[in-house]
């Protein structure tokens, strides 16, 4: 296997950034875009918006997203790693995790253990790697409460790994703005079209990016907050509507990504989004 290419550029002051041409997406729904876009059109998502970012000072970057909705830190490691590396990447994205903590059969230690195999393949293969932390789920969907310990164990055990293998963290969970409900869609699993971007913002950020800046850890302008009853009333339509079905599909052994495959499985040119169409508030 041959080394993964990349270039260097002068920034000024003997300050040099890595520009990228291989850059490969890993992991589950957030990383296919689920939240951004729908079944007719298409899904963009966080990692899309940042590879049109990575794209606007690398014009040769090629990209490839091997993610797929529902699945967890072991499908991550055992069918997209494998497929990764195939790809010889320069950079690559890891985020997943979620579909794990919320399932009845957690094992912390397990789905630590397959994040971190990923990260030192990768990093060992001479990847430069970017994961993230998960904001308190239970912020977001309060009846989520009891399991927001696992969430907040698990990026412990991520910022671990990734001090381990050089991983560069976005640390989402230190940041209030993440669990703004206009980040998130009706479902609360996943992001919304402004939640996508501010994340890709945050990857630009983390890679000093030009013009990247922490304008995505600001707040929304603030919302008045509802009745008891209007709050309950969205906690009900939440189980009705979400929660409940998503159950019902764990407790059958079946996954929203049950048959599916990469959108975008081989490495192809990106073509760069002028700044003035993104959707960054």
């Amino acid at each position: 296997m041959t080394a993964p290419h990349a270039e260097h550029q002068d920034q000024g002051q003997g300050d040099q950034r890595r520009r990228y041409l291989r850059y490969v997406a890993l992991g589950d729904s957030t990383t296919e875009g689920i939240g951004d876009g729908d079944e007719e059109s298409g899904y963009r998502g966080v990692a899309d918006r940042f590879a049109d970012r990575l794209a606007a000072t690398s014009p040769q970057l090629h990209y490839a997203n091997l993610a797929v909705r529902g699945c967890g830190t072991d499908h991550v490691r055992t069918v997209q790693l494998p497929a990764a590396l195939a790809l010889r990447p320069d950079l690559a994205t890891v985020v997943a995790g979620v579909n794990d903590f919320l399932r009845p059969r957690y094992d912390v230690d397990r789905v630590a253990g397959h994040l971190e195999a990923t990260f030192a393949a990768l990093t060992a293969a001479g990847t430069h790697v970017v994961t993230l932390t998960f904001p308190d789920i239970g912020k977001i969907a309060p009846l989520a409460r009891p399991i927001a310990s696992r969430a907040r164990e698990l990026n412990t055990r991520i910022r671990d790994a990734a001090a381990r293998h050089g991983v560069t963290v976005v640390d989402t969970a230190s940041h209030p703005v993440t669990v703004d409900p206009r980040l998130w869609s009706a479902d609360r699993l996943h992001l919304s079209p402004l939640g996508h971007d501010r994340s890709a913002a945050a990857f630009a950020q983390a890679l000093q990016l030009p013009d990247a800046d922490d304008s995505w850890t600001l707040p929304l302008p603030v919302l008045p907050a509802p009745k008891p009853w209007q709050a309950l009333r969205v906690e009900l339509h939440w189980v009705a509507t979400f929660l409940g079905p998503w159950v019902l599909r764990r407790l059958r052994g079946r996954s929203s990504g049950d048959g599916r495959t990469p959108k975008r499985p081989q490495l192809t040119p990106v073509a760069a989004t002028p700044p003035q169409n993104r959707t960054a508030h």
